[in-house]
C-alpha cells in the first residue's frame, strides 16, 4: 500500500507517520508525507500533479485549521485550509486514482443530544470552525472513492489549567485515537461505509483532562470565547464491529 498524507506536521499527522512509516506498528509499503513547503494544499494543480507522480492507493487528508477560537477572527484562512484544501485533496485523489480518507470532527453536529451516529443529519453548527469542517465533508464526498472519518483528540498531555465540566464528548488523547485511525487507513478498502466514527466512550472534557492531569480545575462552556456544543459524543459501533470482524484490538 502506498499512502500520501497531508498534515504530517500536525498533532494527528505526526502520530500517523510514526505508525505508518518505516518501523511503525502498521507500516505501509511507502508513505509520503510532504511538508507544507513541498505541498501547498491550496494549489490544486500542484497537488494533483504530485499525487499523479506518487500514485498513492490512499490519500489521507489530515491537514486542517483547528483553532476554534482563532477561526472566528481569521475566517478567510480557516475557510481556505479546511474547504479549499479539501477540494484540492478530492481532486488529487481522483487524478491519481486514490481513495480519499478525510479527517473530520464531531463538531459538525449541533451538540444537544448524545451518541451521534454516522447517519444522523449534521448541523446546524455552533461556530465558524464547525461550519468549515461540515462543508469540507461535502467537498471530500466529491471524490469518487472516499471515507470520511469523524473523530476528536487532544495532545498527549493536557495543556490547560481548567477543562469544561459541562461539555460531553467521546474524544480522547491522540495516542489513543491515532492507532485506530491508522488501522482504518490500512483497511480502508474493507470499510463498507462512506462515513465512520472513531472515538471512545462518552465523558466530560473535565473527566478526560483529569486522566492525565489530576489537578485540572473545572470550567464551564459559558467562559469560552466562542459558542460550543453541550454534547458531541459519537456512536462508534460501526468501527467497533469492524475491528471485531478484522480481529483488531479495539
Amino acid at each position: 500500500m502506498r499512502v500520501l498524507l497531508t498534515g504530517g506536521s500536525g498533532r494527528l499527522g505526526s502520530e500517523l507517520i510514526a505508525l505508518l512509516g518505516p518501523g511503525g506498528e502498521l507500516a505501509v509499503d511507502e508513505l509520503f508525507a510532504p511538508t507544507s513547503g513541498e505541498l501547498d494544499v491550496l494549489d490544486a494543480e500542484t497537488f494533483a500533479g504530485l499525487a499523479r507522480e506518487f500514485r498513492p492507493d490512499v490519500l489521507v487528508h489530515a491537514a486542517a485549521y483547528t483553532d476554534v477560537r482563532g477561526a472566528e477572527d481569521d475566517r478567510a484562512t480557516c475557510w481556505a485550509v479546511n474547504v479549499v484544501g479539501t477540494r484540492s485533496a478530492a481532486d488529487a485523489a481522483d487524478a491519481s486514482g486514490a481513495r480519499l480518507v478525510h479527517i473530520s470532527t464531531d463538531y459538525v453536529f449541533w451538540g444537544d443530544r448524545v451518541n451521534y451516529r454516522e447517519d444522523d443529519v449534521p448541523g446546524p453548527v455552533r461556530n465558524y470552525y464547525s461550519l468549515t469542517k461540515l462543508v469540507a465533508e461535502e467537498a471530500a464526498r466529491s471524490a469518487r472513492e472516499h471515507l470520511v472519518i469523524r473523530t476528536s483528540f487532544r495532545p498527549r498531555q493536557w495543556q490547560h489549567p481548567s477543562a469544561f465540566a459541562d461539555l460531553y464528548t467521546s474524544q480522547d488523547y491522540v495516542d489513543v485515537i491515532a492507532p485506530q485511525v491508522a488501522a482504518a487507513v490500512v483497511n480502508s478498502d474493507r470499510v463498507p461505509y462512506d462515513t465512520l466514527h472513531i472515538a471512545t466512550e462518552r465523558k466530560s472534557v473535565l473527566e478526560l483532562a483529569r486522566r492525565r492531569a489530576p489537578d485540572v480545575k473545572a470550567g464551564v462552556r459559558a467562559d469560552a470565547a466562542v459558542p460550543l456544543p453541550e454534547d458531541v459524543s459519537l456512536n462508534s459501533e460501526r468501527w467497533r464491529e469492524l475491528t471485531r470482524q478484522w480481529g483488531l484490538p479495539s
